[in-house]
């Protein structure tokens, strides 16, 4: 596990805003395929087979690699649709999160392992 000081908590801030902005985008694309998708495999017996599936897998190859590049660089990915993200972070001898979310500028609080977002505190 990758600890993070508050600054390398920032300094990934730009590439994982990237990240974070492709996945969502590329979310996008299987909600919108996903009921066709779906259907399609519900008759893959009978030969079944979608127009987009093609697309589809793409999408759902993108958001996997952009997933692992994010874990890769030892940030854990909370919720989605949030763009929410703990950074493991040694804190008075014990590991807790640096908390982020899409929207904000910069890392700004913390929270204990156990608590998650509703515990999170100012740093």
């Amino acid at each position: 596990m990758r600890l993070f000081t508050v600054e390398e908590a920032n300094a990934v801030l730009p590439e994982l805003q990237v990240l974070l902005a492709r996945i969502a985008e590329e979310r996008t694309v299987l909600r919108r395929f996903g009921p066709e998708i779906k259907r399609a495999g519900e008759h893959a017996a009978e030969g079944g087979g979608s127009a987009v599936g093609m697309q589809y897998a793409a999408a759902l190859n993108r958001v996997m690699a952009d997933v692992q590049e994010i874990l890769g660089l030892g940030v854990e990915i909370k919720d989605f649709d949030r763009g929410l993200c703990d950074f493991p972070h040694l804190r008075d001898g014990r590991v807790v999160f640096l908390c982020w979310q899409k929207g904000e500028d910069r890392i700004e609080w913390w929270h204990e392992v156990e608590s998650g977002f509703a515990g999170r505190q100012p740093l």
